[in-house]
């Protein structure tokens, strides 16, 4: 999955030359958090957030310091055509809420936490009605195979899987299913010696 499909595309940005309170009025207007900072051609020139803004705004009154004193210079960026886990690793790593997303230079958009957000819920297919099955699975090999397949003998038909990995010997994988009934699903996994510790319909 491609970091353009979930990107903001065309953000909301800014010059060096605005002031600290003309940005701050900017993304309370639009209400937006982040706010790319561009020169002519839209070519990226740093990033400030919300938060760094109001730290200033006292400052910048009291010792004229300016919008291109606050913002990020040379911020972290992403390429559109990168995979979303690398913008998610970014933001993790880095501790960050968004990355402009740059093409040779050019500002083509933005990816927020909120965007990674709605990328795992799009990918898990939380909004959409479905069922769900928690099962542990060994490290045996073939053992998730098997699940899979009883899953689906029994009328389960998986959308996604998710796993917790507790200790090397014990993963819960958490099957996601068009709706359907999970009794029959659980009762055939424990048959299989599959521990089911928690069901959906």
């Amino acid at each position: 999955m491609k970091i353009k499909s979930f990107m903001i595309p065309d953000p909301i940005t800014t010059t060096e030359d605005a002031s600290i309170e003309e940005a701050i009025e900017l993304m309370k207007n639009h209400s937006i958090r982040h706010l790319p900072v561009v020169s002519e051609g839209r070519i990226l020139k740093g990033f400030v957030t919300l938060a760094d803004l109001r730290t200033g705004l006292i400052p910048s009154m009291l010792a004229g310091l300016t919008l291109a004193d606050l913002m990020i210079r040379d911020p972290i960026t992403v390429d559109p055509e990168s995979d979303i886990e690398l913008a998610a690793q970014l933001i993790y790593k880095y501790k960050i809420g968004g990355i402009p997303v740059v093409k040779k230079g050019r500002l083509v958009g933005i990816i927020t936490e909120s965007d990674l957000l709605r990328a795992f819920i799009d990918m898990m297919g939380i909004l959409s009605a479905s069922s769900r099955i928690d099962v542990v699975v060994g490290t045996q090999p073939g053992s998730f195979n098997r699940a899979a397949q009883l899953i689906q003998e029994h009328g389960g038909e998986i959308i996604s899987v998710g796993i917790v990995g507790e200790r090397a010997r014990r993963r819960t994988y958490h099957f996601r299913l068009a709706p359907c009934k999970t009794a029959p699903i659980q009762e055939a996994l424990e048959r299989e010696g599959f521990k089911v510790t928690d069901a959906m319909d």
